[in-house]
């Protein structure tokens, strides 16, 4: 499976910085059809880094009202949580 067919971004938050510094782990927004698997392949290929583990959490869109007032909901996405080898790093900026 191609790299572009799996990782959307990056995810920059403080959560995902703090978690990155201190556990090395990285926070990337998937394609919903993506695997463990398929995530921990793009991330080893696209950043030349070693994955030991990979967590996927899926977030329902959240409900909202338009200007309208009629009510709409923000689209689903899936996050993933990867986690790297002791000493492998990600340059992101």
């Amino acid at each position: 499976m191609n790299a572009n067919n799996v990782l959307k971004l990056v995810r920059l938050t403080e959560k995902s910085n703090k978690l990155s510094s201190e556990y090395g782990q990285y926070t990337f927004e998937v394609f919903p059809s993506a695997t463990k698997y398929t995530i921990a392949e793009a991330v080893e290929k696209t950043f030349k880094v070693s994955v030991t583990r990979v967590n996927i959490q899926n977030y329902r869109g959240k409900n909202k009202k338009a200007r309208n007032g009629r009510p709409i909901t923000t689209s689903d996405y899936k996050k993933a949580i990867v986690t790297l080898k002791a000493g492998d790093k990600i340059e992101l900026v």
